[in-house]
């Protein structure tokens, strides 16, 4: 049973969690009263005069002796006569998603720093452009001036409350849907370990099933030594409390003509097992759910927006706990589907759990599987923290990842899988091994081993999530934490539903 005092101190943390409220207008008045105003201008070769506090800028820009291509690529503030606070930046359309979200969420941040509740956002331009201009700092400001949980004594802390938008006024509900699945994403992400055990996660899930309308089943312990999923009950083992369980959930649309299943890796704190992490490696190790909080906050924002898709969410939840029942190396176990493993290092837990997980998904025939997990540390070598990996079953699939990349902001690298690895993998006294010891390409090697649970020819996607944290923020989000996969994975439904009626 879940702890009522967590599930209390979960419900409270969560509380805090609103958009803040859009009023959008065609127009600019005459007069503009907001303290905290963001002005967004088409890139030119020169200034017009016909924007808000057009002099100010002009006289800004004289003084610091910057040109009109420096004013492009960084952002510039002042405050008016009257005490507002003003940013103007000026957008280059040209570039790619990813650049013009950086540039607009640095502008944001000037803003967004005093903490106001509210904020004026000025979109100028061609229609293209003012609605472009307008998606990108509405998502923006939702998405970070949102607080996540803390638990501090005096939190002083103070949400945006209104967003006031001039100059574009068309329909926010689908960029909100997606604002709202980065948020649940990072706020359950941030939550540490004593509070987002698997038990309270669990509690979590079966609160927004019910609000979301989702069908809710759960494959506890018990349920899964009785099926035979050996591989993740040898991870689940090591807690001491039987609290681990693989959930699914179901969302349903009534025109959808796919179903799209989603899969994440929910290790809500890793040790590393018996071959326990050091101390710089386990800090940070309450993240390692980040991808079964991705796939969360996907089907949250296709709910919200009602995405003509079916959606089969699979979140493996477990700890890798270090005890007497814990699995050890040299252990032989056997996965659902049959196929035993050699252990051959407790800390390469991620794809034990997700192998019984994939198999279960697989099972339901979906057009498509899609897998999220922070799997391996040589993704983020390969990659470091700017970009994540992903693996394709074939070059279609691996086309369209890139354009959702693009698409989204949230961009991706394509990693090959071919048959020769594997050898590596090779054991003799099991089916296969894990992993290795030596760690070379363990990116790879660890999908070419998850590619044995996944049944039924099934085309699949794993993302290897290298960038769930970024220092500094990435994209659209100032956040360490910054939900990458969300963005990513909702234009991937996208994507699933044109193909669809170009189909059709």
């Amino acid at each position: 049973m879940v702890n009522a005092r967590i599930i209390e101190v979960l419900n409270d943390l969560f509380e805090d969690a609103m958009l803040a409220q859009l009023q959008t207008s065609l127009l600019l008045p005459k007069t503009l009263n907001a303290t905290h105003l963001l002005v967004l201008l088409p890139k030119a070769k020169a200034l017009s005069k016909d924007f808000p506090y057009a002099p100010l800028l002009a006289s800004v820009l004289k003084r610091r002796e910057m040109k009109i291509d420096e004013f492009a690529k960084s952002a510039v503030s002042a405050v008016t006569d009257n005490g507002s606070l003003v940013v103007w930046a000026m957008i280059d359309f040209e570039k790619e998603t990813f650049a013009q979200q950086v540039q607009v969420r640095k502008a944001l941040q000037v803003l967004l720093e005093e903490q106001p509740k509210q904020i004026g956002i000025v979109a100028l331009g061609d229609e293209a452009q003012r609605k472009r201009a307008a998606e990108l700092a509405v998502y923006g400001s939702w998405v970070n001036a949102t607080l996540l949980p803390v638990q501090k004594k005096n939190d002083e802390r103070k949400p945006l409350k209104k967003i006031e938008l001039f100059g574009y006024s068309g329909n926010f509900d689908e960029l909100k849907a997606q604002a709202e699945g980065n948020i649940l994403c990072r706020e359950l992400t941030v939550l540490p370990p004593n509070t987002l055990t698997p038990a309270a996660y669990r509690g979590r899930i079966s609160k927004l099933a019910k609000e979301q309308g989702w069908k809710h089943e759960e494959f506890d312990l018990k349920k899964l030594r009785k099926i035979g999923a050996g591989a993740f009950v040898a991870v689940a083992q090591g807690s001491a409390d039987e609290d681990a369980a693989i959930v699914h959930l179901s969302y349903k649309h009534p025109k959808a003509k796919q179903t799209i299943a989603l899969v994440g890796k929910g290790i809500c704190f890793d040790t590393g097992g018996h071959n326990l992490k050091p101390a710089r490696y386990m800090n940070n190790m309450h993240e390692d759910m980040n991808g079964s909080a991705v796939a969360l906050g996907i089907l949250l924002a296709a709910t919200q927006s009602k995405l003509p898709v079916n959606i089969d969410c699979w979140l493996a939840l477990a700890q890798n706990h270090i005890g007497p029942k814990a699995y050890k190396q040299n252990d032989v176990v056997t996965a659902l589907n049959g196929t035993t493993i050699e252990i051959v290092h407790t800390d390469a837990e991620g794809r034990m759990v997700l192998a019984d997980t994939l198999t279960l998904a697989s099972r339901a025939k979906p057009n498509l599987l899609i897998d999220f997990a922070t799997l391996t540390g040589s993704m983020a070598v390969a990659l470091g923290a700017r970009y994540s990996g992903v693996f394709a079953t074939n070059s279609e699939l691996a086309h369209r990842a890139v354009r959702a990349g693009k698409q989204s902001g949230e961009r991706v690298c394509v990693f090959p899988q071919d048959e020769d690895y594997e050898p590596a993998l090779d054991s003799k006294i099991a089916d296969i091994k894990q992993c290795t010891l030596d760690g070379e390409a363990d990116h790879i090697l660890a999908t070419r081993f998850l590619k044995r649970f996944v049944e039924h020819d099934t085309p699949w996607i794993h993302v290897d999530l290298s960038a769930s944290r970024c220092e500094g923020g990435l994209g659209a989000v100032a956040s360490d934490v910054n939900g990458f996969g969300v963005a990513w994975g909702v234009a991937m439904l996208q994507s699933s539903v044109v193909e669809t009626k170009v189909v059709k």
